[in-house]
C-alpha cells in the first residue's frame, strides 16, 4: 500500500503536466526530462497549469503506483526554485503542508535536533578532546 514517509525523497516536477498523463507519460517525465531512475524509492510529483491537480508517482515492490487529487476549490501552492533545475526536492514536511494547502511561504520551521547535526557536533568535541 502506498504511503508517505519521512526518509523518502519528493521531487517535485518544475514545470506543469497535462493531467492525462498517466504511468507511461509521466515515467516518461522522470527519464527523459528529470534524468533520473524511477525505481530508487524517490516520489515524483506533479502539478497541472492551473495548480488544481497534483499526480504523485511513486515505485513500489511490484509496480508503480499514481496518487491523484483534484480540488474542488482553490489551488496548491508551490514556489518552483529555479536553482534546482526541473526537479525541485521538498521534504516530507513540505509536502504534507502543500497537500493541506498551507503556505510555504508563511511557514517558519523551530529549530529541532537532528541526527545527522549531532554527529557532526560530536565528531568536533571529539576531536577537541584528542588535540588537549
Amino acid at each position: 500500500m502506498w504511503s508517505l514517509h519521512p526518509g523518502t525523497r519528493y521531487f517535485v516536477y518544475q514545470g506543469h503536466v497535462n493531467m492525462l498523463k498517466s504511468f507511461n507519460g509521466l515515467c516518461g517525465i522522470v527519464t527523459n526530462e528529470l534524468k533520473m531512475s524511477l525505481m530508487t524509492g524517490d516520489v515524483f510529483i506533479f502539478f497541472n497549469k492551473r495548480k488544481t491537480c497534483i499526480k504523485v508517482l511513486a515505485w513500489e515492490s511490484d509496480g508503480f503506483s499514481i496518487y491523484y487529487k483534484r480540488l474542488e476549490k482553490g489551488t496548491y501552492e508551490f514556489v518552483p526554485d529555479a536553482e534546482q533545475g526541473k526537479g525541485a526536492i521538498i521534504s516530507y514536511a513540505q509536502l504534507l503542508l502543500v497537500l493541506q494547502g498551507i503556505s510555504l511561504a508563511r511557514v517558519h520551521y523551530r529549530p529541532r535536533y537532528r541526527k545527522s547535526e549531532a554527529l557532526s557536533t560530536n565528531r568536533l568535541h571529539e576531536v577537541g578532546k584528542t588535540d588537549g
